[in-house]
């Protein structure tokens, strides 16, 4: 009698029949990462995806980084696992508003996160992200206003950084980041007083206050590994666990609980599964599909932004 196969082996098989890449972010469940052959933050992700010669982009994440993954990727097949893997961040600015502030500030530079939906960046000057936004706010020219969007707290880190000015902030907000209270953190330090505090700028100012760095998850793993410290305070998605402990093996990571869920985790990028991963390879579904004069006028802010780099 042959044993059943496991959905991991079901996976690689479906994988090698598609000639398929599986491309996997930081925040995903260790099972799901375990599979992928590249790990990392969407930008980065989508940027890798352009450099293998298979037909199929299978991106465990959510959304809107499938989106980027399409518009750099335009001649591929882009599925994700579940079509219901959001952002808090996508849904707090929608792009009718954004389109309502342009018509009435045709003066104003619109930097926009690149947790926004397509159409958002399809209505934006210039992209960032977490690890190059205050590059990016560095570059306009000082006299022209901005408005950052859509995150509040990576843009007050961002207008700490630059000194700037003349900056509006959309009031969006990450589910996870935003409800990490400052308090849990000084609990953290009394437990681990040796421990670092890593914190990512979608944070509260109170918590980055405490940090001893800032930065992007890509940026706060090679902290961590480069670091002499033994122990870390992360104030980040938990599962980036993955990620810290095979890179700085024998380090301890301690993890915050937030207001939301008493936990460190996306509810949204939890929503992906290998089950869904293995049946969107073999149905190719949900798939993303985008019309081209969309990603067209998408694809031009994100390679301004790709130009600074």
């Amino acid at each position: 009698m042959l044993a059943a196969i496991s959905v991991a082996e079901e996976i690689l098989e479906l994988k090698q029949r598609r000639k398929a890449i599986l491309l996997a972010h930081h925040y995903q469940d260790s099972e799901i990462q375990d599979l992928a052959d590249v790990i990392g933050d969407s930008l980065e992700l989508a940027r890798k995806a352009r450099e293998f010669a298979g037909e199929v982009i299978a991106f465990c994440g959510v959304w809107f980084m499938a989106e980027t993954a399409k518009v750099v990727n335009p001649d591929r097949v882009v599925v994700v696992p579940d079509r219901d893997a959001g952002c808090s961040l996508v849904d707090g600015c929608p792009v009718e508003p954004v389109r309502a502030f342009r018509r009435e500030h045709p003066d104003h530079v619109v930097v926009s996160y690149i947790n926004t939906s397509i159409e958002v960046k399809a209505e934006s000057d210039i992209l960032c992200t977490s690890r190059n936004a205050v590059k990016v706010v560095n570059s306009i020219p000082a006299e022209r206003p901005v408005l950052f969007l859509p995150d509040r707290n990576l843009a007050n880190y961002v207008k700490r950084q630059t000194g700037r000015e003349n900056m509006t902030i959309w009031q969006g907000a990450c589910i996870v980041h935003a409800t990490f209270p400052a308090r849990r953190v000084l609990e953290a330090k009394l437990e681990h007083p040796k421990a670092k505090v890593v914190a990512h700028p979608e944070c509260p100012e109170s918590v980055l206050a405490l940090a001893d760095f800032v930065g992007s998850t890509s940026a706060i793993i090679e902290w961590c590994a480069a670091s002499d410290a033994a122990e870390f305070i992360v104030m980040t998605e938990s599962g980036v666990n993955h990620s810290l402990t095979r890179l700085a093996p024998g380090k301890q990571f301690y993890y915050v609980a937030n207001e939301n869920c008493n936990c460190s985790e996306c509810p949204y990028m939890k929503l992906n599964t290998l089950e869904k991963l293995r049946d969107c390879l073999l149905t190719l579904e949900p798939r993303v599909e985008l019309p081209e004069d969309l990603m067209r006028r998408a694809r031009l802010p994100l390679e301004r932004m790709l130009a600074l780099n």
